[in-house]
C-alpha cells in the first residue's frame, strides 16, 4: 500500500498488478436496467501515467452535457459485453481502436445519478493501456480530448470544488482541476475514486462540503 504522498512512484506496472488481483463489484441487471461502460485509456510517459478524459459537447436534454468524462456509452445489441461496449465506444466518439490486449481489468459497477436522482442505470468501467500518440477523430458528441496526469489525482494535489445548482439549490462539488482548467465532477469523479481505492485501498479523498 502507499500513501498519497508515496503516490508518486505509482506506474503503469502498479496498476496492471492491481487490476489482476481486484474482483469487481458487479450490479446485477433487471429486465429494464440500462447498461452503459466506460474506457478509462491509460499510457505510460516520461513523467508517469496519463489517463485520458473527453469534454461532452453541449446538448440540451442531456444531464451529462458539457461534462468532463471518460468515452463510452450505452450497451448496444452489436456488443457481445460491457467491455466490447467500451471499446465500440471509444472508438466511434474519439477514432481511438482499442485492441483486444490493451484490456487491464474491470472497476466496480457504478449507478447513474444525474442531478442527484438514482437512475436503473449501471455503468461498467474498464481500464486499458495504450502506447504512443493517437490520432483522435472526435465526433459530434464529444468536443474535446483531453491527457491528464495521473499522480496530481491520485495525490489530491488538483482537489477542488465547484457550485453548481442542484434542484434550484446552490451545491457543492468535489472534483479534480485538470491543467486545463476542466473540471472533473459527478460520475467521472466517483469512477476515479473507485480507481484509486483499487490501486490501494487505505487512499482517501479529501471532499469537502
Amino acid at each position: 500500500m502507499f500513501s498519497a504522498r508515496q503516490a508518486s512512484v505509482v506506474d503503469l506496472t502498479h496498476i496492471r498488478q492491481s487490476l489482476s488481483q481486484h474482483k469487481p463489484e458487479l450490479v446485477t441487471p433487471a429486465a429494464q436496467t440500462r447498461q452503459a461502460a466506460v474506457a478509462i485509456v491509460m499510457r505510460e510517459t516520461e513523467q508517469g501515467p496519463q489517463m485520458l478524459f473527453i469534454k461532452r459537447a453541449v446538448k440540451e436534454g442531456d444531464p451529462w452535457s458539457g461534462h468532463m468524462a471518460f468515452p463510452g456509452g450505452h450497451l448496444e445489441p452489436v456488443d457481445a459485453s460491457l467491455q466490447e461496449a467500451a471499446m465500440r465506444e471509444t472508438w466511434e466518439e474519439t477514432g481511438l481502436q482499442l485492441p483486444g490486449d490493451s484490456h487491464l481489468g474491470a472497476l466496480d459497477h457504478q449507478r447513474a445519478q444525474p442531478r442527484g436522482r438514482t437512475l436503473d442505470m449501471l455503468i461498467a468501467p474498464h481500464v486499458f493501456e495504450i502506447a504512443g500518440e493517437p490520432e483522435f477523430t472526435p465526433n459530434y458528441e464529444v468536443a474535446e480530448v483531453v491527457w491528464a496526469p495521473l499522480q496530481p489525482m491520485l495525490r489530491n494535489d488538483i482537489h477542488d470544488t465547484e457550485t453548481k445548482p442542484m434542484a434550484g439549490t446552490p451545491t457543492v462539488f468535489n472534483g479534480y482541476r485538470l491543467e486545463q482548467g476542466h473540471f472533473v465532477w459527478g460520475l467521472t469523479y466517483r469512477i476515479l475514486k473507485t480507481f484509486f481505492w483499487t490501486l490501494d485501498p487505505a487512499w482517501q479523498p479529501v471532499d469537502r462540503d
